[in-house]
């Protein structure tokens, strides 16, 4: 009996504001201007369902065409070819992220905006880009925030001085080579205004940077992250671009006013930044891991007093002139040692950082890319140049130096081959050289192409030394 009364009751309710809302709205229409209500007659005299269809298509137009819709259809189309490309070049062998980066090139001006112009402009516009690269690198601070915490510090302590020497080895040699190339291509090559000091100091640069977040990403799908191997290399390699962006700081205060002083206050703002994270913040973030275990009603204000902390960190390395990367990897690198509560904050942020934003990073760097301008022979040969020197300089000077400080004859190779690594990083590179106009949109392509062909080679290469040379016996 209850079932039965309430369904009348709500059949009464559906009918009843039915019908008051129909005489609303009639005695409503009576209050609107007459010439509207003429106009609304006349289009009523034409065909219904065109009027109807001009009017939806109208509104669809308008409303695909929105900032929101945009940037969706953008996640979208990304994630997709992302996950695609990765899955495929991990079929052949690659780390996922190289699928990530040709995924980028292949939605860029390189491949389908060349062939299919229009849906390239309809995907991403211009103005739409600003906010695709805001999340990427929102992705970017996240994931480097979780390769700090996977770091294990106690093996790092063993090896900090053989991984300061690797990788200053690692900078000097290539970036000497790369001076030296550029004393022989200056005269073909540099802009017409831009000064041997100038394209010189770029070239080096450019010959010397380490591709961070690419060789964390492929020492992440390898399992390596926490060997003894990983923490040596990610260890050479935090101290690589941190320096590199030092000197990279000096250049660029160089090109723009002739003066390096600037350069001189960042790496001094740089060291007290790093040992005010290892010899302060550290020390005092061990309490927040008592915290969390221990007050279950505090947990969410730990997890956010963490994310400020991260996000100050980033912002600090970011004004300071380094990069914010580097301040999201120190404030990973100074969470509480415990490995249980670094997982816990692992768990939290990895999938939305790894699956969702991190690919963002890789794409849109890969739209802002063209590698279709090498098209006569001897610009082929100088590219030849440019990667006998990249190889010579990165993987000889890197290895070289990990086998003088003692380390085997595999893993020497073995870093060597990670420290070559360049990808990404070095783009941006690139990009502040190419907005500067140091380098010609020939040199800008061939640059990156070199980038692209030594972040290629890492997987096969690393693949070849495991079966060449057997995993050595340490003495018991």
């Amino acid at each position: 009996m209850k079932k039965k009364w309430s369904s009348l009751f709500y059949a009464l309710t559906i009918v009843g504001a039915a019908g008051a809302i129909y005489w609303i709205l009639k005695q409503g229409k009576a209050l609107q201007d007459p010439a509207l209500t003429s106009r609304q007659v006349q289009q009523d005299g034409q065909s219904a369902a065109h009027s109807y269809f001009q009017e939806f298509t109208g509104s669809f137009s308008t409303h695909i065409s929105e900032p929101i819709a945009v940037l969706l259809l953008q996640i979208i189309v990304i994630i997709l070819f992302a996950r695609l490309f990765g899955f495929l070049f991990k079929k052949i062998g690659q780390p996922a992220v190289i699928g990530e980066i040709v995924a980028g090139i292949v939605l860029g001006p390189s491949i389908l905006g060349a062939y299919f112009p229009a849906a390239t402009g309809f995907l991403f516009p211009a103005a739409s880009l600003g906010t695709l690269s805001f999340l990427s690198q929102i992705g970017l601070i996240l994931f480097m925030f979780i390769i700090g915490m996977e770091l294990d510090l106690k093996s790092i302590g063993k090896q900090a001085y053989d991984a300061v020497i690797i990788s200053h080895a690692s900078i000097i040699i290539p970036y000497t080579l790369g001076m030296a190339l550029a004393y022989f291509i200056y005269k073909d090559y540099a802009p017409a205004n831009t000064s041997f000091l100038s394209f010189s100091l770029f070239m080096g640069i450019a010959m010397s940077i380490t591709a961070f977040p690419v060789l964390a990403r492929i020492l992440k799908e390898r399992g390596l992250t926490r060997s003894r191997l990983g923490a040596m290399v990610l260890t050479c390699a935090a101290a690589d671009d941190l320096t590199a962006w030092c000197i990279l700081a000096a250049v660029i205060a160089l090109v723009k006013s002739g003066s390096s002083i600037s350069a001189i206050y960042t790496i001094l703002l740089a060291v007290v930044y790093v040992l005010l994270m290892l010899k302060v913040i550290r020390p005092a973030l061990k309490k927040l891991e008592h915290i969390y275990h221990n007050k279950e009603a505090k947990r969410t204000a730990v997890m956010a007093f963490l994310f400020v902390m991260l996000i100050i960190s980033a912002y600090t390395t970011s004004i300071i002139g380094i990069h914010s990367l580097f301040g999201a990897f120190m404030a990973g690198v100074v969470m509480p040692p415990s490995f249980d509560f670094r997982k816990i904050v692992t768990d939290k942020i990895e999938d939305i950082s790894i699956v969702l934003l991190l690919p963002l990073f890789f794409v849109i760097t890969g739209l802002r890319t063209q590698i279709g301008l090498l098209n006569d022979g001897h610009l082929w040969v100088t590219f030849g140049w440019i990667l006998l020197v990249a190889l010579a300089g990165k993987f000889g000077g890197s290895a070289l130096a990990a086998k003088i400080v003692g380390q085997s004859w595999k893993d020497s190779l073995s870093i060597g081959i990670l420290m070559n690594t360049r990808g990404l990083m070095q783009l941006i590179v690139l990009n502040i050289g190419y907005d500067l106009g140091v380098l010609t949109p020939e040199m800008f392509a061939m640059m990156v192409l070199m980038a692209l062909v030594t972040t290629f080679m890492t997987g096969p290469a690393l693949d070849l030394i495991n079966k060449l040379i057997p995993e050595e016996k340490h003495a018991g």
